[in-house]
């Protein structure tokens, strides 16, 4: 890896880390927060999550296509990380009042917030780094490594810290971001021309006219067809802290565990994320996805059937395996199956935008189904749907490696940063 390479791979590995544990900080305890704090049943709290998922709908697609004819231009980025600096005061002195006097007008104003500042902006940041990576020659697994270690360590410390005060959580998320702005100032722009080694096109040349074809592309929907099952998880993920502090004597005890459970997998994540780019090449970009998808669904299955801390937490450790599988074959099947000036708007649409209309949609069926019929059943019918798309995909998605497929090499001598 030569100087310039190395330099880029810090920067952006280093922005991935405090997006991250920006977003850890202020939302991997939100299930509690909602529950203990504010008083919100499963229902309500799915009602939450399912405002967030809609505002989401609006703001992922109009990220990918800025995106994408931005090319490898920060603004987007900025925009982002601005918000992610409001976080704290957003949280404690905004979102909280609302939620406890009026419950529609908070999960529409914290649906807007979330869904611009984290549920699209990590699409964006992913997506703009992966462009890079391709660029400069260093593998995008080896940098998202960085951000669930920034997950991790945030998360380590939550729960402690719930326990004393929520709000310091937030607090410490503005900080973070504070970092992640000062990084993004230190990226210097890579010159437009060096995207003409593996796009097909300039991204100034992009038109609306050419996403919107993307719905004309067969392949294109087989994407959608997968990416409806494997978006389960994240409403699978929605409200498990909330069943998993229920295994344990005391509230407390099970927010302390969870932090460090949840820890343990992001820690385990980012070595996957590191090996994941080794067995995506070996075994294939199609295996890869169906192998990902399958252990998501072996989790649902063992985490309705499991009893017991022990066992539901080994249930939770199988998504170190599944997300890093998932991503870096994600990103590879949307750069050689489709025209890759368009790999944001794909990554934030055939991904990020689907996920967002499976968790608006079953969100609230989910926390229905927790209040009536229990976690355990709910997630068996989880696990049973994303079986089923699993399956259907074996059929559908591309197994051929295109003949235009870009080559992963290093174009770093046309890329010079501008001055």
């Amino acid at each position: 890896m030569n100087r310039e390479t190395k330099k880029y791979y810090v920067l952006l590995s280093g922005l991935l880390f405090f997006f991250f544990f920006t977003w850890s900080a202020s939302f991997s305890l939100i299930s509690i927060w909602l529950n203990q704090k504010i008083g919100l049943k499963g229902t309500e709290t799915g009602l939450i999550f399912s405002a967030m998922s809609i505002m989401a709908l609006c703001a992922q697609p109009l990220y990918g296509f800025i995106q994408d004819k931005l090319g490898l231009r920060k603004h987007l980025l900025l925009f982002v990380g601005t918000l992610l600096l409001l976080t704290g005061p957003f949280f404690i002195y905004v979102y909280a009042p609302l939620l406890q006097t009026n419950l529609v007008a908070g999960a529409l104003v914290g649906g807007l917030f979330v869904s611009l500042a984290f549920n699209a902006g990590i699409g964006a940041l992913e997506s703009y780094t992966e462009r890079v990576s391709r660029i400069v020659g260093f593998e995008f697994g080896r940098a998202r490594m960085w951000g669930s270690l920034g997950w991790a360590s945030a998360t380590f410390f939550a729960g402690f810290i719930y326990n004393i005060n929520p709000n310091i959580n937030f607090w410490i998320a503005s900080a973070s971001a504070a970092v992640f702005l000062l990084l993004l100032w230190q990226v210097r722009e890579l010159k437009p021309n060096a995207m003409a080694g593996l796009e097909y096109g300039k991204p100034e040349n992009l038109k609306l006219q050419d996403a919107l074809a993307l719905l004309r592309l067969p392949g294109f929907w087989a994407l959608v067809v997968f990416v409806l099952g494997t978006s389960i998880y994240g409403v699978f993920d929605q409200q498990f802290p909330v069943y998993f502090a229920s295994q344990f004597a005391t509230h407390e005890e099970g927010n302390r565990m969870y932090g460090f459970l949840n820890s343990l997998q992001v820690f385990l994540e980012a070595g996957g994320m590191f090996l994941a780019p080794l067995l995506v090449n070996r075994i294939g970009i199609k295996q890869s996805l169906l192998l990902a998808s399958s252990v998501m669904a072996v989790r649902m299955f063992g985490s309705g059937f499991a009893s017991g801390a022990l066992m539901i937490s080994a249930m939770k450790l199988l998504h170190a395996v599944e997300l890093p599988i998932l991503l870096v074959a994600l990103f590879k099947y949307i750069t050689t199956r489709f025209d890759s000036r368009l790999s944001s708007t794909l990554y934030l649409v055939g991904f990020q935008f689907i996920s967002q209309i499976v968790a608006g949609i079953l969100a609230p069926l989910a926390g229905l189904g927790y209040d009536r019929i229990g976690f355990a059943d709910t997630y068996l019918l989880m696990g049973c749907a994303v079986a089923g798309t699993t399956l259907i995909s074996c059929f559908l998605l591309r197994g051929e490696t295109p003949a235009r497929a870009p080559q992963f090499q290093s174009t770093i001598k046309s890329s010079e940063p501008i001055q």
